[in-house]
């Protein structure tokens, strides 16, 4: 195809940004959205590329995950080019066109090199793939009471100098820090991610709702996978959950793989939180889109079946959730509907990462990451930043 010709995705339904056209079309050109209207408006012009389909296919803003550390024999923590750039190949197929690289809580050592290469890849990241947009770190500031799948031996107090010199380290792009506000230096952690534009999330933590309270006082704006890893809701006691519940400064991720939690506990998170403050992430592992077995997460032997992860002791050690499949189990658990979707996927991650003038919603100008839905939902074709990242075989 030309490079510099436009490709036209033609009689399919278009969730853009204001409305959603029924028999519409989308143009991309250079890398951005150029035009989006109803069929009828179409011009052809002679170098456009158009890929004709039918109203059952839905023409969707790229999911932005926000969560993930690793698929196909790949982690953030590898910290090589070679990991993040298969991870960028990978999430495509699921309908991931941005991600923040996740780390885990290791030693300082093994943070940094994660950090300096996740840094430097950025830079330098190609338009075919998915964008790494940023760097989630996952701990190590974080409650030993609720470490869940983070090791135990490398966690530690909040630390306003660590951070520094490891976001110096990673040349200014950690976007969201996983910390427990509760430990020592919680408090103040979270107010210096406040003032440098990093969004402070409570996760791994043992807060009352008292202390939830304080963190948004100090600028926390985000919970990290609703459920997993923090104090739960007790009638006295309503916890991070139901602080994740009632205080609406709070974006809210989830893990919708009905393993995480129920199904019947995504739509209570759903029915209370509602699509303006939920945010559908992975939370994947390596062993994502790979064979049941054994992997590794940390240092520590994860075992994968057809559905799970888990430590030895049986622990939940993050998932092999697939974006489009999060999409297919949230409409199905709450009976949302795909404008809801793509407020959880793109909008709202958009918009938390302080992206949304570029990414999270179809409208002239943004970038063109498109993800084409087939009648079942699944992923027919990706395109990250106007170049066809991936389509599924016949």
């Amino acid at each position: 195809m030309d490079t510099h010709s436009s490709i036209i995705i033609y009689n399919v339904t278009v969730y853009s940004e204001n409305q959603t056209l029924k028999n519409g079309y989308i143009k991309l050109t250079n890398k951005k959205i150029t035009e989006i209207g109803e069929t009828h408006q179409y011009v052809r012009q002679p170098k456009d590329h158009v890929i004709e389909l039918s109203p059952s296919y839905k023409v969707i803003p790229g999911a932005i995950d926000v969560h993930v550390h690793g698929v196909n024999n790949a982690d953030a923590m590898d910290g090589t080019a070679e990991a993040l750039q298969t991870m960028a190949r990978t999430l495509p197929k699921e309908g991931t066109t941005s991600f923040l690289a996740t780390t885990m809580t290791q030693s300082n050592e093994a943070v940094e090199k994660a950090l300096r290469n996740a840094g430097a890849y950025i830079e330098e990241q190609t338009d075919r793939d998915a964008e790494v947009v940023g760097i989630h770190l996952e701990g190590p500031f974080i409650s030993p009471k609720r470490a869940g799948a983070q090791p135990p031996t490398h966690i530690q107090d909040p630390n306003v100098a660590l951070f520094q010199e490891w976001q110096k380290t990673a040349g200014g792009h950690i976007k969201l820090v996983t910390l427990a506000p509760e430990q020592p230096n919680g408090l103040a952690l979270t107010s210096y991610l406040k003032e440098t534009n990093v969004v402070a999330s409570i996760g791994h933590s043992d807060s009352t709702y008292d202390q939830v309270g304080e963190a948004i006082e100090a600028g926390a704006s985000h919970i990290t996978h609703l459920y997993n890893g923090m104090r739960g809701l007790h009638h006295r006691e309503p916890g991070v959950l139901g602080a994740a519940y009632l205080r609406d400064e709070l974006f809210v991720e989830l893990i919708t793989d009905g393993i995480h939690c129920r199904p019947e506990m995504v739509k209570l998170a759903y029915d209370q939180i509602t699509s303006e403050r939920m945010i559908l992430i992975t939370d994947s592992l390596r062993a994502k889109w790979l064979k049941n077995g054994t992997y590794d997460l940390g240092g520590q032997p994860v075992h994968v079946n057809d559905t799970t992860a888990t430590l030895a002791d049986g622990t939940l050690a993050g998932s092999i959730l697939k974006m489009n499949d999060a999409i297919k189990n949230t409409m199905s658990f709450t009976n949302c509907s795909l404008e809801d979707i793509v407020k959880m996927t793109a909008e709202n991650p958009a918009k938390q990462l302080n992206l949304f003038d570029t990414k999270g919603s179809l409208k002239i100008g943004k970038d063109a990451d498109i993800v084409v839905l087939n009648e079942n939902l699944d992923v027919e074709m990706t395109f990250c930043r106007g170049t066809l990242s991936f389509q599924k075989e016949d």
